[in-house]
């Protein structure tokens, strides 16, 4: 089995660290673990996150905290590294990088010497819907939902990425659409088979706010239906959790 969702972003990038993900992997039978990284913690990718400045003072003051600061060249030599070691499981590294339309060129640009690139939907024009749940007080349930699906499709048709992440988190605080969304799944899934991308069946928001872990029903039978390639991700920010839920 594979855990395709695993972030180092905790710790530091030490054989030391890795290893106590892989020997959670090799207790848990997996066998394969794709390591990633948020794309903001790096400073190449900061300029996609500029519209997103002065929209809100929340997402303001969380990019002065987490917004650059990593390496991404001392992450890509810790991943090569890490390939020519002699480990129990296979691994991989990889971004999670956060989709901005108008933004495809930066991501080409620094996509070098890694393993995979899964796009990811964490910000509606702005708004920070998977961060907080007060950050939903006052919306428009209706349109968060169909600009998030509308931007998860354009992430599909892009071209840039080999998948996506949580393909429905939206749904993490419980918030739900007045309105049937199979007509945005089958769009979804069709653009996802069309550019030979994977889904993820991710139980990450399950640990974090009990939520439905993977995709609904209606989603995933969507998936399935297009032929869309599904892989399993715990989203695992600590060692303990690699392997978790994995459905």
């Amino acid at each position: 089995m594979t855990d395709s969702h695993v972030h180092l972003e905790r710790g530091d990038y030490t054989a030391g660290w890795l290893d106590r993900f892989v020997s959670r992997a090799v207790e848990t039978g997996v066998g394969e673990v794709w390591f990633l990284e948020h794309s903001y913690l790096f400073p190449e990718f900061l300029p996609m996150y500029d519209c997103l400045k002065g929209k809100s003072g929340f997402v303001d003051d969380w990019l002065a905290r987490k917004g650059g600061k990593r390496s991404l060249a001392e992450y890509l030599g810790f991943a090569q590294e890490s390939r020519r070691r002699e480990l129990p499981v296979k691994v991989r590294f990889g971004l999670e990088v956060c989709y901005f339309p108008g933004c495809e060129d930066i991501v080409r640009s620094h996509s070098e010497g890694l393993d995979f690139l899964v796009g990811s939907i964490h910000f509606i024009d702005g708004f920070a819907f998977d961060h907080i749940p007060e950050l939903w007080e006052g919306g428009d349930v209706d349109e968060a939902y169909r600009r998030y699906f509308e931007l998860s499709i354009q992430l599909a048709k892009c071209r840039v990425f080999d998948g996506i992440a949580h393909p429905d988190s939206i749904k993490l605080f419980g918030h739900r659409p007045s309105f049937p969304l199979e007509r945005y799944y089958d769009r979804l899934a069709s653009a996802l088979a069309e550019a030979d991308m994977y889904a993820e069946q991710n139980s990450g928001i399950s640990r974090r706010t009990g939520a439905e872990a993977g995709m609904a029903p209606g989603l995933l039978s969507a998936m399935k239906r297009h032929g869309v390639k599904l892989v399993y991700a715990s989203d695992a920010h600590r060692p303990e959790d690699v392997g978790a839920l994995l459905i």
